[in-house]
């Protein structure tokens, strides 16, 4: 058993190092150039940020793993000797709630800031909104704690009589229990009337994850629910309105034309809204023009691109263009993956999560299975189910964000994507991460039974006063389902269609 443990916590660096190599790659590559060596701060905490997310993914595998390090044992203690998961799960999700409400913010605060301004003037102005932040949220989480920071397990009081010690064991259907005549024990025929409430108080940080898994909870619900339904239809119908043929130079030169124009214009309107802001002008309406500029911008990066996709130019245009049409090929073939992905996700919160008492296990037995046939081929699965609930939700912030005014859009572009935008989905990722492994754990507790991961998000959280009910009666399950379902008939109704933008701009004067 030393040696599972040894080769557990290799496996366990070796996948921390792995995980931070990659998301350094993600950074060089996905950075904007304008940020090409400067930003240093951000950066780091983009890394850092989506460490802890990747790492609080694969955890609950790992989890998994070292519950089932002990499980042969042949003496008490053992499960001693193993990684102590409850303690690494409060840590990371205590870095978790540090970051998303402090740390990024911060980051966000600075590096928007105005450029104008020296770099004490930006640190100042980013560190009092910080501390403000801070002293709210410490108040806040002090008085829930103090008034409502407990925990209520429902428990059943059980008793029976004494009998003599038999000289034989006869148990069958009608002999389950020891005793003349006793055909059922204590625990099934107990009263309604013993049942009982035990409250304790829980810990700090437990309380910290709880308070922390609502809010990601909530922003799970709608931005996943809209996810998990686009995403892979987003694939599809982009293969659907996918270019057919190469333009030609004139229709070219036209379209050119008329990008240049529309650029122009949003320029001009851009320097509107600096002069604007500049001189104080934040109000309703400011923040309806940015967010129409921003919208106007997006759709007219994606116009650029698509002309260029239909008008490969230079020596290997025809390879180019080869290219395109494999690109949008993959897209389709994904988009199919993603679907079955998607549409069994949903039958398996449905047949296991809401249906009571559940049809099937499910994707849990098939976790089981895979495992049988190779020992990380289930765990492999069952974190590529929950990594792609996180795309889901990247994807459904993306599509509200393009029809929302009160959603920032921060696309993520390969080459392309700026600090404020790597910082915006990272708090995401890592808001929502919380909730994933939540959801996670809840969804295949047939699998992941017995784990800490299920002792915190499972019985704590799931019995703590004020907080239970939104668990007892599956709200964001149902707002999950419900809100993919409506995304699968917007899609059917409306995807193949192409946006158009307004070229509409109400600048304040």
């Amino acid at each position: 058993m030393g040696d599972f443990n040894l080769a557990l916590v290799i496996v366990a660096i070796v996948v921390v190092a792995i995980v931070f190599l990659v998301n350094v790659y993600l950074l060089v590559n996905y950075q904007h150039p304008d940020d090409v060596n400067q930003a240093y701060f951000p950066k780091f905490v983009v890394v850092f940020g989506l460490s802890i997310a990747a790492i609080s993914i694969l955890m609950l595998p790992a989890d998994v793993a070292n519950r089932q390090a002990c499980r042969h044992a042949i003496y008490n203690g053992a499960c001693n000797l193993t990684l102590p998961m409850k303690d690494l799960w409060l840590a990371v999700y205590v870095i978790d709630a540090i970051l998303v409400f402090f740390v990024i913010p911060f980051a966000m605060f600075y590096y928007e800031g105005d450029q104008d301004k020296s770099i004490g003037k930006r640190v100042k102005s980013a560190l009092w909104w910080v501390v403000s932040t801070a002293i709210v949220c410490a108040l806040v989480l002090g008085i829930l704690y103090g008034l409502v920071g407990k925990v209520d397990f429902t428990v059943r009081h059980l008793s029976s009589s004494t009998t003599s010690f038999p000289n034989s064991w006869v148990f069958n259907s009608g002999q389950q229990c020891i005793g003349n005549g006793v055909h059922q024990c204590s625990a099934y025929s107990a009263s309604p009337s013993s049942e009982k409430t035990w409250t304790m108080r829980s810990t700090f940080p437990e309380y910290v994850v709880a308070l922390a898994t609502i809010v990601g909870s909530v922003l799970f619900s709608i931005f996943g629910g809209v996810g998990i339904a686009c995403l892979p239809l987003g694939l599809i119908f982009s293969f659907i309105r996918r270019p057919k043929a190469v333009i030609t130079r004139s229709q070219y030169i036209k379209e050119a034309t008329e990008l240049g124009k529309k650029a122009k214009e949003l320029k001009k309107a851009a320097e509107s809204l600096h002069q604007d802001e500049r001189s104080g002008a934040k109000g309703r309406k400011h923040r309806k023009n940015v967010k129409e500029v921003e919208k106007e911008l997006f759709q007219l990066e994606e116009d650029v691109k698509l002309l260029e996709e239909m008008y490969p130019q230079g020596e290997k245009a025809e390879t180019t263009w080869a290219l395109t049409v494999l690109g949008y090929l993959a897209n389709l073939v994904f988009g199919i993956l993603g679907l079955i992905v998607s549409v069994a996700w949903i039958a398996h919160i449905i047949i296991y999560l809401l249906i009571n008492p559940p049809l099937s296990p499910f994707l849990n037995e098939v976790f089981i299975k895979l495992d049988d046939i190779w020992g990380l081929l289930g765990t492999a699965a069952f974190a590529f189910f929950c990594f792609y609930l996180l795309l889901a939700v990247i994807a459904g912030a993306t599509m509200l964000g393009l029809r929302l005014v009160f959603i920032t859009i921060h696309p993520m572009k390969w080459g392309a994507t700026l600090m404020n935008s790597f910082l915006f989905n990272v708090g995401l990722i890592l808001l929502c991460s919380i909730s994933v492994i939540q959801f996670c754990s809840t969804a295949f507790a047939y699998y992941a039974q017995a784990t800490a991961a299920q002792e915190i998000f499972g019985h704590t959280l799931e019995s703590l006063r004020g907080i239970k009910y939104l668990y007892k009666y599956n709200i964001f399950q149902i707002a999950f389902v419900i809100l993919a379902g409506l995304t699968f008939v917007y899609y059917a109704a409306f995807g193949w269609r192409r946006k158009k933008p307004s070229g509409r701009f109400q600048l304040s004067t």
